[in-house]
């Protein structure tokens, strides 16, 4: 009796797996595709930054108007956005604050927003630097304001 051969043939042809050849087409494909994707997730990436951004700067603007409600004036360039965590000692009995939930945040590229009073076309404006963390720019790194 003898024992019966377990064979690996498919159709006639012995399966020995991806040949070189096959294995380099795949990985062109892949490769190009990545390329395609690529850039094109990443811009998302930035964009998603700035509106980030924009949406953090309307934040501190209804919080900068509620302060103006209670006090009567927005806070001085010396007490900063600052004033909207703390009682400045010039605000008086009619702070009602804190008028925001959490902290000052940072912009989404790490840097601290700028408070200027006056703006340059309201009372005041609040600035985002962009990417670069430097004035002007296009693109991620061009400045982003509330007015």
């Amino acid at each position: 009796m003898q024992a019966a051969k377990i064979q690996s043939n498919i159709g006639g042809r012995r399966a020995q797996g991806f040949t070189l050849l096959e294995l380099l087409v795949v990985i062109v494909i892949i490769g190009l595709l990545a390329a395609y994707v690529g850039p094109k997730y990443f811009s998302q990436l930035g964009k998603s930054e700035v509106t980030v951004a924009k949406a953090q700067i309307e934040a501190f603007e209804k919080s900068l108007d509620t302060y103006r409600l209670d006090v009567g004036r927005y806070p001085t360039a010396e007490e900063g956005l600052n004033a909207l965590l703390t009682a400045p000692a010039t605000a008086g009995a009619k702070w009602n604050g804190p008028y925001l939930k959490k902290g000052i945040p940072l912009d989404p590229w790490g840097h601290a927003y700028l408070y200027r009073v006056p703006g340059a076309k309201a009372e005041y404006e609040i600035v985002s630097l962009g990417k670069d963390g430097q004035p002007g720019g296009e693109g991620e790194n061009a400045d982003i304001t509330s007015q």
